[in-house]
């Protein structure tokens, strides 16, 4: 199969298209035939060298959509239509920036019966799995709640504003640039603030008696003005590095952290485990709902296979105002 390999860490001209074997399922895994998949800002940091080392041939990619080509348990069927994410993909197997892609049975999700096209499908993985996975339980204790999105115009920003309305919630998000409010506006969030570092009184000025939510895309560089937008057992999720390394220093639990308030920090590195099994997982209820149009599409650009060095270029700009996507 074709397939995308680095070798050694760098800019977008160490992505090589190469023939590699493809990779016999086990077990519990499957094999993918990949009509599609995402472009996300974590595979051109492992590309960068800035996830671990690049030690022998890495394949990039951590989410796709297509078709089972092989199921060794019998549980999926030959065709099926499904997508995938995370499970290990681009760190401990090879990822999706390939014709074919071998998973564990658990990251794998039933799309059959979903009448978007492979490039729509391939803007939903790994975006409404992360934002389900850092607060979908949150959100759908009690709809009617508020959620601030800090970093809103980055790709699981953007579906974070999209689920979040589509689950009834009202929502008030971030940008550095006041020419994305409209993008904001027209997916769905109630109030946008300009971001200048500092913007929690802005946000309780939208609403007055805090956010029950807060998902903060930049990281460590913001979170701490999130919190102080948030209500008494209101809860903040980091779950983006745009800002910088994850690193908190001197936090003071008393006076950085409002009363009742609570700080987690989620990776998709959690999607198919034990902690967090995908049965329940919502993508065949979002896919359903961009097709009728009650969700906007978060696609602004898809790139042809051998196009990929380019796409990352976009990626590394920050121009893109949604997802990116890559036609197999």
């Amino acid at each position: 199969m074709k397939a995308y390999v680095i070798e050694t860490a760098g800019g977008p001209e160490v992505l090589h298209l190469r023939d590699i074997p493809t990779v016999t399922p086990n077990a519990d895994e499957v094999r993918i035939a990949v009509r599609a998949f995402g472009l996300n800002r974590s595979e051109a940091y492992r590309r960068a060298g800035k996830m671990g080392p690049i030690d022998g041939l890495v394949v990039p990619g951590i989410e796709a959509v297509g078709e089972v080509i092989e199921d060794p348990s019998g549980t999926l069927r030959i065709g099926q239509r499904v997508a995938t994410a995370m499970g290990g993909l681009q760190f401990s197997r090879p990822g999706s920036y390939a014709e074919e892609v071998t998973v564990l049975r658990s990251n794998v999700i039933d799309l059959d019966g979903t009448t978007l096209p492979w490039e729509e499908l391939a803007a939903l993985p790994q975006s409404y799995l992360t934002v389900w996975g850092a607060l979908g339980r949150l959100m759908d204790a009690a709809p009617d709640q508020t959620l601030l999105v800090r970093g809103a115009t980055a790709s699981v920003g953007l579906a974070a504003v999209a689920y979040a309305k589509a689950r009834g919630l009202q929502v008030v998000a971030t940008t550095r640039s006041a020419e994305s409010a409209a993008r904001l506006t027209a997916i769905g969030a109630d109030a946008v603030v300009i971001d200048t570092g500092a913007i929690a009184d802005q946000v309780r000025a939208a609403a007055p008696h805090g956010v029950d939510m807060a998902l903060d895309v930049v990281g460590a560089a913001t979170v701490r003005d999130s919190i102080k937008a948030l209500k008494p057992f209101g809860t903040a999720v980091v779950i983006g590095l745009l800002g910088g390394a994850p690193v908190l220093d001197g936090l003071h639990l008393m006076n950085d952290l409002p009363d009742a308030t609570r700080l987690a920090f989620f990776t998709s590195g959690l999607l198919g485990t034990l902690a967090l099994p995908l049965a329940d997982a919502p993508l065949k209820w979002v896919a359903q709902n961009v097709a009728n149009g009650t969700m906007p599409s978060l696609r602004v650009q898809t790139f042809d296979f051998d196009d990929v060095r380019r796409a990352h270029v976009l990626i590394e700009n920050g121009l893109a105002l949604g997802k990116l996507v890559v036609r197999v």
